[in-house]
């Protein structure tokens, strides 16, 4: 774990270039550089729009599903296992089928077409759409593991307490109020965390889907960006500062979460 990420940290403070023998120590000029590198400041923008749906979304979304299916029965058993079953396929896989459907003339636009929309969006192939069809797209895989910690969350609750929240008046929307969410807290702090640093990271679904395009870098990621300038443009000690860049931003991330998450764990 320590040596690479030691390893890149003084990458990042050299010209190091897999194609040229010679190395040289530069200082902080690879981070300079970053503070005037357009392409850069659009994949830190994509990347964050990124994170904040894929955050967001699959949170709300994963907890609706988890007070649905809390409740007995081979019906809700079998509804669980089809929520979690992308959660464990690769994320090439799930890119490879997700652009098959939503390629301009894939299974989602023929159905489009078939219902009498003339003019369907280019869900990958437009500018405007493309970066928010691979947050839909990575918020459907992560759907799964939402639900999943949600119902542990949902299923550690003593039912006595819900018991006392309807004797005592209490309706449906002040139960979960003063019941449900605040029990929840420790189950909103893992899924909040996880998956801020999933979108954070998000590089196979833009490699396979858009390649960074459509147009220049309209959906390129940090991450990519990365790879591309590493193994591409063989800028390594470029790439390392980038990385360096990811890497201080995930933690700052992370431990402000944390922090956030686990103070209010207390405070209800």
């Amino acid at each position: 774990m320590l040596v690479p990420l030691i390893t890149n940290v003084a990458n990042s403070f050299t010209d190091l270039n897999t194609f040229r023998p010679s190395t040289h120590w530069v200082g902080l000029a690879n981070y300079r550089a970053l503070l005037d590198d357009a392409d850069f400041h659009q994949a830190l923008h994509n990347t964050v729009v990124l994170t904040l749906i894929v955050t967001i979304l699959p949170n709300v979304a994963g907890l609706g599903i988890a007070m649905l299916l809390d409740r007995s029965g081979w019906f809700t058993n079998a509804l669980r296992s089809v929520f979690f079953v992308p959660t464990v396929l690769s994320a090439v896989v799930v890119s490879v089928v997700w652009q098959k459907i939503l390629t301009d003339d894939g299974l989602f636009n023929r159905a489009l077409h078939a219902v009498g929309v003339g003019s369907p969006p280019g869900w990958l192939s437009d500018p405007d759409l493309a970066l928010y069809s691979i947050a839909f797209i990575m918020s459907w895989q992560v759907l799964g593991f939402c639900v999943v910690v949600y119902l542990a969350g949902l299923q550690s609750i003593p039912a006595e307490l819900h018991e006392s929240a309807v004797i005592d008046g209490a309706g449906a929307l002040a139960s979960f109020r003063h019941v449900t969410w605040p029990l929840l807290a420790p189950a909103v702090t893992i899924n909040t965390v996880m998956l801020m640093i999933t979108g954070f990271k998000a590089y196979d679904y833009i490699q396979v889907i858009t390649n960074g395009g459509p147009g220049s870098g309209t959906t390129s990621t940090i991450a990519f960006s990365i790879v591309q300038t590493a193994f591409t443009g063989n800028h390594v000690g470029y790439a390392a500062a980038m990385a360096t860049v990811m890497f201080v931003g995930i933690a700052l991330l992370s431990a402000g979460a944390l922090t956030v998450l686990q103070r209010r764990e207390v405070t209800l």
